[in-house]
This record gives structure tokens, sequence and C-alpha cells, in this order.
């Protein structure tokens, strides 16, 4: 038990000094502004309503199902191809 309040303590040591270091060195402070500038810049932000999102995602899951048709195609185009080719080298 006296082993795990000595790693908590060494943790908390070093959390807080690079804590203090990003502190210091302005860090935090450039951090809290990119925050606010992004919060910023998602409230500018139009969202799509819920059901041009199905729609969507209805568009990106039949392209999805088309490309991996298409894939498996090409492979089964190629492999048929390699096996009438090796057979006669």
């Amino acid at each position: 038990m006296n082993n795990e309040y000595i790693k908590l303590g060494v943790w908390a040591a070093i959390i807080g000094g690079v804590f203090l270091y990003l502190w210091r060195k302005g860090h935090l402070l450039r951090l809290s502004g990119y925050v606010a500038e992004t919060r910023e810049e998602l409230r500018k932000c139009t969202w799509p309503s819920l059901a041009e999102l199905k729609g969507s995602t209805v568009v990106v899951m039949i392209s999805i199902a088309m490309l991996g048709l298409l894939t498996v195609a090409a492979d089964f185009v190629i492999l048929e191809f390699v096996r009438g080719i090796l057979p006669k080298l």
C-alpha cells in the first residue's frame, strides 16, 4: 500500500511539473486561445438537419458497397488472369 502512495506522489509531481512548465512558457494560454477560437468557428458552422444527415449516410453506404463490389470484381478478374498465365509457364 505504501508503494502505491509513492507511485501516486511521483506521478502527481511529474504532472504538476509539466503543468508548471507549460504555464510558464505560455503554452496553456495559447491552448485556451485555440479552444476559444475553435468554439467561435464552430458557432459559425451550419449543421445538417437530420434528414440531410440520413441522406448523406445512405449515399456513403451505397458508395462503400459499390467500391467493395468493384474491388471484389477486380480481384476476381486478376486472380483468374494469373491462374490462366501460371499453368502455361
